[in-house]
């Protein structure tokens, strides 16, 4: 891929440059459970992790060269653990040494998580005590690709080596190397979160990250503490909220694991008056009942992405606060921002120095959706399409030593975001599903995220998806899963007539299946994880109802057979794609 180039002069050139202009400064930086640093310490802390890099890159010797580009001949330091201040400390120690940390998903296990350290050629592993038993089973050489077994970053050993490096914390300026100064060095590899399929490492130099920090900061001043307990390796906690922290001088603040439970208690022990979001987690806080505190916290902002516009009334009902969101990504080729015209469930319209487009399979642009008196879209073949930024191509860097899953974004200068999206006569942007979220039914194509908004108006829903499974005959069945609200039991006969009821869904976008589940299996970032539910199927031991159009009957073992032997008749398996 081309070299980074955002378009625009930064004030620092380079992460390492952002974190330095930090030094002197005794305000409030990290904020962790019951420990704090201020920005100086913190940096004097990234500085102790930039000199033991920088020994580990001396260790490695000839084999920190083995890279694909000359320029980015970079050790490479996986880090695999949850929220811990030692994964900052390390993230802004490889700003200052020129080194590039690899966030891997404590969430993946054996063979995928294998795959993940070795496609990415780890040099060092440092682990956690909780990541150490997810690699028992592994061996560091065989499975990992690893010349040196995986380093436990609470053991006493560790500690010791960062105490033999303490001395860099008084001169942090000294350990900013010239591959720390290069811009176009990688200073992260970030997986996607596997919503769509296996994820892949995005590349992150350090000169994104630094121009990241400086245009994404959302109203953010010195005096207020970010909150975010969405995982570091991913790009929303690191781009979205770290990253603008640094450049803004705030503080933030973080808890080691996602817990809805949790949130309220910590914006208010933390004095947070940012808080930020993925996926379904706003789902999941509102899950959580009501509590008269919610009322009583400093929350000023509060930002994520995928929220449905009943969760985000119902939040801001709840705290006071609307949220706002935008629609982007880890790859950074794109970004559509709200604004206050914005309708309810649009995305909103292109950010600045984007030029985005709904096109369809031939590079056309798709026209504008129309919609029926009731608010169903009547051209949902001709107006939905991908979603491409014209310009965005030189804001994407491309993924690690995987060239194919690079050009399959890239045309020209077009970034392709691989989501499916429609436009409305005013130019608003709708987001209509991921790439593989479009079904096919009775030869109409549609996508399944305009369903998954009209579902989710079902009393005690709390997350819907919706997915294609092969039909009996051919091409998808409509399947839905539903996760309801606790204490809501599922109704068949009101959930047949709720969907008879919807003037806006249209009779071949009703789902066929409906399954229930207690937990939506999702990513680390709380999103769905649809490859899970389209390879079940509603071949699972959970409640399965069939839909027929008039009545939904729960499938028993008989309807089961029976249903098997209708797929076997026309040589067709139940099986999910």
């Amino acid at each position: 891929m081309a070299d980074f180039n955002p378009g625009h002069q930064m004030s620092h050139p380079t992460f390492g440059d952002m974190l330095l202009a930090r030094l002197g400064d005794h305000r409030p930086g990290l904020l962790f459970e019951r420990k704090r640093w201020t920005w100086d310490e913190f940096v004097r802390e990234c500085a102790v992790r930039a000199a033991l890099l920088g020994r580990y890159a001396r260790e490695a010797g000839t084999r920190i060269g083995a890279r694909e580009h000359p320029r980015h001949q970079t050790l490479h330091v996986g880090v695999l653990a949850d929220n811990v201040p030692e994964y900052l400390f390390l993230l802004g120690g490889a700003a200052l040494s020129g080194v590039t940390i690899i966030g891997v998903n404590p969430t993946r296990r054996g063979a995928e998580l294998a795959a993940d350290i070795r496609g990415v050629d780890c040099d060092v592993l440092l682990v956690s005590a909780t990541g150490l038993e997810l690699l028992s089973d592994l061996d560091p050489a065989r499975d990992l690709g690893l010349a040196r077994a995986p380093i436990e970053i609470g053991s006493a050993a560790y500690r010791r080596a960062l105490e033999s490096h303490a001395s860099a914390a008084t001169d942090p300026e000294g350990e900013f190397t010239e591959a720390g100064r290069d811009e176009g060095t990688y200073l992260s590899l970030m997986f996607t979160s596997g919503s769509t399929g296996a994820p892949k490492a995005v590349i992150c130099s350090t000169g994104r990250m630094a121009m990241l920090g400086q245009v994404n900061f959302r109203g953010l001043v010195p005096d207020d503490v970010a909150y975010s307990a969405m995982p570091l390796f991913h790009g929303n906690a690191i781009m979205g909220v770290f990253a603008p922290c640094v450049s803004v001088g705030c503080a933030f603040s973080m808890r080691e694991r996602f817990s809805a439970r949790h949130f309220l208690g910590d914006v208010r022990s933390f004095g947070a008056t940012f808080a930020n979001y993925v996926g379904r987690s706003l789902a999941y806080i509102l899950a959580v009942p009501d509590s008269e505190l919610e009322r009583d916290t400093r929350l000023r902002i509060v930002f994520g992405t995928e929220a449905s516009a009943h969760d985000r009334a119902e939040f801001e009902r709840r705290f006071g606060v609307a949220p706002s969101e935008a629609y982007g990504s880890s790859e950074g080729g794109a970004v559509i921002q709200r604004t206050p015209d914005t309708p309810p469930d649009a995305l909103g319209r292109s950010g600045d120095h984007m030029d985005i487009a709904i096109l369809g399979p031939g590079g056309e642009e798709c026209p504008p959706a129309r919609f029926d008196s009731d608010g169903a879209i009547t051209n949902p073949g001709e107006a939905i399409g991908d979603i491409v930024n014209r310009t965005g191509a030189r804001l994407f860097e491309g993924y690690y030593k995987n060239p194919e899953a690079s050009a399959e974004r890239v045309s020209g200068d077009a970034y392709r975001t691989g989501d499916l999206g429609y436009t409305d006569a005013e130019g608003f942007l709708y987001f209509a599903g991921r790439a593989g979220d479009r079904l096919r039914v009775n030869s109409e194509n549609f996508s399944a995220a305009p369903v998954e908004r009209i579902l989710s108006r079902f009393p005690g829903a709390v997350v819907v998806a919706v997915y294609p499974v092969p039909d009996p005959r051919t091409g998808d069945a409509v399947m839905a899963a539903l996760q309801m609200l606790p204490g809501h039991e599922f109704d068949a006969d009101a959930f047949a007539e709720f969907l008879g009821a919807q003037p806006d869904l249209g009779r071949l976008w009703r789902p066929r299946f409906i399954r229930l589940v207690e937990a939506m299996p999702t990513t680390a970032t709380r999103k769905i994880a649809k490859p899970v539910l389209r390879r079940e199927s509603w071949l699972v031991d959970d409640p399965v109802f069939v839909h027929d159009g008039g009545r939904c009957v729960r499938m028993d073992a008989d309807a089961a057979r029976a249903l098997r032997d209708d797929y076997a008749r026309h040589n067709r398996s139940p099986a999910g794609y």
